[in-house]
């Protein structure tokens, strides 16, 4: 229970206002207030003492005031008062519950909508606190899992998108790791670059075999090394010194010339001369000449000329450069179908094999030169030609070596041929993209990226379960509270005759908070309570609900939540202004509730700028039970006083009949207030005794004529006598009245004449 609000200073109107200690708050107190004297900041003092929340008060920190606000409050809880000090609260109230604008404005409507908010935070009036408990759990959860949600798209952002090669972060992230990427991407990439050059592959063709020219070294060697065996010595040297006389080339001019002779070293006996046609018989030079180049010579001549021509035809320039053609070709191929499969290089150094070629030709055909010259002559390589010839065999061998790797290419460069014909691009592009993005998953700074994200998801998925099984329990509660908390909103609608009800009071669950949804009933007709803009012409809350109407939806709602509180015995419940736009007989029965919640509750504070709704309130409590206070003006700003209810209370003739006895029995008052007194009394047992005849703002004079005209008629009005003496009271109120006397408030009052009028005018209005 809230005992005496002790201090306020520097919080809206008040500066510095202690309450006096007879000034203290009871079981019910009532407090009035005028517009802008500071009745909504006792709410908002009262609500933030309720919910510890301090921005009610920091928020109305007085204008120009040096200091921050400070409030101390006497109330359950502990022996001292509560203190909100330096922008917080020492301790709070929990059981204070307040229904004001703030109470509607969060939980009903705002100027004319109902938005999801409100709908969330009926949701969790509905529910009650075992109710929240659960509701926050799966808010809480909601939240958590919105946080993770940004976190995870936060971390899935820290992955460069490069990186991802066009996979989503969680495909990316769960990515296995693979051996021998490296490997796998480039075959990827040449099966992609394969089907995107389809038509290029299809029509290059694949290694052609790589040869240099051959060179039988062991054959050279031999018949360089043969000479003719049968051939006579003395002959030979004879033929010789003649080879020698005749000069260079003479040899072969002799070895051709023979074969002019008819049967050429096979002639006979009686051949000719073919040059001067003498007979050759007896010539002796001729004879040697025969035994000279005999079969044997003409063998060893024709193996030596066919070698050379051999020589001279597979190393001649054309072959040479036809290879250099060859090894183009090849090294062009290998570069196009490196883009598509694993190939060989050529790796042949033509330069050096052109260099290798020309050399050993030149040096062998020099070799074959010198043994032609001189066939009987027995002749070796010498050291250069052995190392051109060494070298040109270790080329020719590389060559081989090349040729053989390119050859054995041609199976792969088949199967991506055969590939080609039936692939799909966009699979081969997507391959190699995932074997990128594998790759790439798997290095350091991803790896750890990755990490924390897939880290980010388990975490929401274990949230997500929870949540799951917290909206159960939520869910089991709501099924309970749901349908009584429609049942006593509809209760009180009923009794505050509000012509429509609610219906369709469910639960909704959503991405984030926990919310509700309703349906208003009017004329048995539903109207969705929604926000936004609504279609012209169509019914909602906005179009379809007067201000009384909200205000008193709002109140149901309140009252209906205070009915399903586990809690209510122990509630402090402050209302303010909970008649606000309401008609007459909606204010009757919110006077009824507040009653009804008087005892049913710890206690109640009634705060309000109507007097006469306090009032009626007071007038059928226990009144001993019951405070009254009002908030006046103190300077520039506002004081707490007590409020005395019975002078409120009292009506004009209450008031006016008090001052009369009042004046006859102990003589106080003031004398012209009492003689004006006179008339009102009158004139309301007047309206009382004789309703149809002294309705409202009629005159006596008027009344009188007409009882005398009933009376005249047989049908009297008031007893001739009391006629009689009215018209004598009525002369002596004339005299301080305002429309039969000018001079009314200068008229001379006796004091023994007041009296007796005084004690006249009692008596006739006795019963």
């Amino acid at each position: 229970m809230i005992t005496r609000l002790q201090l306020l200073r520097n919080v809206g109107m008040f500066d510095n206002v202690s309450a006096p200690a007879t000034l203290d708050l009871k079981r019910l107190t009532l407090v009035y207030a005028e517009n802008g004297r500071g009745k909504t900041t006792l709410a908002a003092i009262l609500r933030s003492l309720g919910t510890g929340e301090a921005l009610p008060i920091n928020e109305r920190r007085r204008l120009g005031a040096a200091h921050p606000p400070e409030v101390r409050i006497a109330c359950a809880g502990g022996p001292q008062p509560a203190a909100f000090v330096n922008g917080a609260w020492d301790r709070t109230c929990p059981a204070v519950i307040v229904f004001d604008d703030v109470f509607v404005d969060r939980n009903v409507y705002s100027g004319l909508d109902v938005v999801p908010e409100h709908r969330q935070n009926l949701h969790d009036l509905i529910l009650g606190a075992q109710g929240v408990t659960l509701a926050r759990r799966v808010n809480d959860l909601a939240t958590q899992i919105r946080n993770l949600n940004t976190e995870i798209r936060t971390k899935g952002n820290a992955i460069p998108a490069a990186d991802l090669h066009g996979l989503s972060v969680d495909a990316f992230c769960t990515l296995p790791q693979q051996a021998n990427i490296d490997e796998a991407i480039r075959a990827a990439e040449q099966r992609l670059a394969a089907l995107q050059q389809a038509g290029a592959v299809r029509s290059t063709p694949e290694f052609s075999s790589l040869v240099l020219p051959a060179v039988d070294s062991a054959a050279l060697v031999s018949l360089l090394g043969c000479t003719v065996g049968d051939l006579d010595a003395t002959a030979a040297a004879a033929v010789k010194s003649h080879f020698s006389a005749l000069g260079d080339g003479a040899e072969g001019w002799i070895a051709t010339g023979i074969n002019y002779v008819a049967g050429g070293v096979n002639a006979a006996q009686n051949a000719n001369c073919p040059f001067c046609r003498q007979t050759l018989d007896g010539s002796a030079m001729f004879a040697r000449y025969l035994a000279y180049f005999g079969e044997e010579y003409t063998r060893l001549q024709a193996d030596l000329s066919a070698t050379q021509t051999g020589i001279e035809n597979a190393l001649r320039g054309d072959a040479l450069a036809g290879f250099e053609r060859q090894v183009k070709a090849a090294e062009d191929r290998q570069r196009f179908w490196s883009a598509f499969c694993t190939v060989p290089t050529v790796g042949l150094d033509t330069t050096a094999i052109a260099s290798a070629w020309q050399n050993v030709r030149d040096r062998l055909l020099a070799a074959l030169r010198t043994k032609r010259a001189d066939p009987l002559v027995a002749v070796s390589l010498d050291t250069d030609a052995q190392a051109a010839l060494t070298a040109y065999s270790t080329l020719a061998a590389q060559v081989a070596v090349s040729s053989r790797a390119i050859l054995a290419a041609n199976e792969n460069i088949q199967r991506v041929k055969e590939a080609t014909q039936a692939g799909n691009t966009q699979a081969a592009e997507n391959d190699a993209k995932r074997l990128k993005a594998t790759k790439a998953r798997h290095t350091p700074d991803n790896a750890r990226l990755c990490d924390a994200y897939l880290a980010a998801q388990r975490a929401k998925a274990q949230a997500e379960q929870e949540k799951t099984t917290a909206q159960g329990a939520l869910n089991a509660h709501r099924h309970t509270v749901f349908p009584a908390y429609q049942t006593a909103i509809n209760s009180y609608l009923v009794r505050f005759n509000a012509g429509f009800s609610i219906g369709q009071v469910r639960p909704q669950n959503t991405q984030g908070r926990p919310s509700c949804t309703y349906q208003l009933v009017v004329n048995t007709h539903l109207v969705p309570v929604a926000s936004g803009n609504v279609a012209a012409g169509m019914h909602s809350f906005k179009n379809t609900m007067s201000a009384g109407d909200r205000n008193t939806l709002a109140l149901a709602f309140f009252l209906a939540t205070l009915d399903q509180d586990a809690h209510r015995a122990n509630r402090i419940v402050v209302m303010d202004d909970p008649v606000s736009s309401l008609d007459e007989h909606r204010c009757i029965a919110t006077i009824q509730e507040v009653r009804g919640l008087v005892g049913s509750v710890v206690q109640v504070i009634v705060l309000s700028h109507t007097k006469s709704f306090l009032a009626r309130i007071w007038q059928h409590t226990d009144q001993a039970n019951t405070a009254s206070l009002t908030v006046t003006r103190d300077g520039e700003g506002s004081a707490l006083t007590a409020w005395n209810m019975t002078d409120v209370s009292m009506t004009n003739y209450d008031k006016c009949h008090a001052r009369l006895r009042e004046y006859v029995a102990a003589n106080t008052g003031n004398a012209r207030e009492v003689a004006q007194s006179i008339r009102p009394v009158l004139e309301g047992y007047l309206r009382v005794s004789c309703p149809e005849h002294f309705p409202q703002h009629t005159l006596l004079g008027p009344f009188r004529d007409a009882a005398r005209r009933r009376a005249a008629a047989g049908a009297r009005i008031i007893d001739p006598v009391k006629l009689t003496e009215l018209d004598n009271l009525n002369v002596y109120c004339n005299k301080f009245h305002h429309t039969t006397n000018p001079a009314w408030d200068t008229e001379h009052i006796n004091d023994a004449e007041l009296a007796g009028f005084v004690r006249r005018a009692l008596d006739f209005v006795k019963l």
